[in-house]
């Protein structure tokens, strides 16, 4: 009678286990040079050297991370207010928006220093860059403009009469687009002449501010701030396929291409995670836990890792980057 009870009671536990199947986990954590408490802001990656790229908006600097050892290189200082980066392999400059003196800041990968400020509109924050046309597209948020940035002559053209969200670039239609966050509308741009040749609604979407694309399956994944919610924008159609609700605060969005994975950081304390399954299906895996005030993330695709940076951990003031392993398979799908 005894061993005939355990095995529904294993089954159950085999069950649980299974139903509380993650879709990350914490591999390192380490802290970064700046002040703690202050808050972070865009992340991004240099495949070339394996370089983590962080802005460090509230402290004015940006560091360099080597992804092999997870050891900080350099704490470049001089941007005050660093919001966007962008690297730009083929010159190995990198451009950072600086909300704090309203410039676009041009580093000097190889010297690791600052070498010139272009000054733009109010509040510089995301950015894009079109390699095949040489140009840098940053969304001035409260200058309701955006600046483009010839990376060669570093030239700005303004551009745009709207409060914009995050801009991206798309290699596969070669357009740029841009979130018109307080109009709820997707732009088009032609980097070939900087023309305006498109303006779609994002349908229930709220505030489409964050955005990350799948250029293969001709998807956009926006995220909306005001309503929480996770849209799918299909870019042939020009039009929403799909809507999946997310964790509170919503932000920065990534794409994981190996994995076919949507992360979405949101300030409550959460990585909301989705699944494509196909460029028609998508279903939300968790909201994976995680820092209070993460809202930024990026996610390196040769090893499908995401790093987090973090301004708080359990309720006490920090500088540190945390780093998170996929789980793949039916583990993570389980949830």
């Amino acid at each position: 009678m005894y061993r005939a009870r355990r095995f529904p009671l294993l089954g159950l536990l085999l069950l649980t286990t299974a139903a509380l199947a993650v879709t990350l986990r914490s591999v390192s954590s380490f802290d970064l040079p700046g002040p703690a408490g202050k808050r972070f802001d865009y992340l991004t990656i240099d495949y070339d050297d394996h370089y983590l790229l962080s802005a460090h908006l509230a402290a004015g600097l940006l560091y360099v991370i080597d992804l092999r050892t997870n050891q900080v290189v350099k704490a470049i200082p001089d941007v005050p207010g660093a919001e966007g980066v962008e690297f730009v392999p083929e010159l190995k400059k990198v451009y950072t928006s600086n909300s704090g003196d309203n410039t676009i800041g041009v580093i000097d990968l190889k010297r690791m220093k600052v070498i010139k400020k272009l000054p733009t509109e109010a509040k510089p924050d995301g950015s894009a860059y079109a390699a095949p046309f040489h140009k840098l597209y940053v969304s001035d948020e409260r200058g309701k403009a955006e600046a483009i940035v010839d990376v060669q002559q570093d030239k700005i053209i303004m551009h745009f009469d709207s409060e914009t969200g995050m801009p991206q670039y798309d290699p596969v239609a070669r357009k740029i687009y841009v979130n018109l966050q307080d109009q709820n509308v997707f732009a088009v741009i032609d980097p070939a002449t900087d023309a305006v040749v498109g303006r779609y609604s994002v349908g229930r979407c709220e505030g489409n501010h964050g955005m990350a694309l799948d250029p293969e399956h001709r998807r956009a994944f926006l995220a909306c701030e005001e309503n929480e919610l996770m849209t799918v924008f299909d870019l042939e159609k020009h039009q929403p396929i799909a809507f999946l609700p997310l964790a509170k605060g919503p932000d920065v969005v990534k794409f994981d291409p190996g994995l076919k994975r949507v992360y979405v950081a949101c300030s409550s304390g959460a990585i909301s995670v989705f699944q494509e399954d196909d460029p028609e299906h998508f279903r939300k895996l968790e909201d994976f836990p995680v820092q209070k005030r993460v809202h930024s993330l990026a996610v390196d695709k040769d090893t499908h890792r995401v790093y987090a940076p973090e301004q708080e951990v359990d309720g006490r003031p920090a500088a540190r980057m945390t780093v998170y392993e996929a789980i793949r398979g039916q583990s993570a799908a389980l949830r």
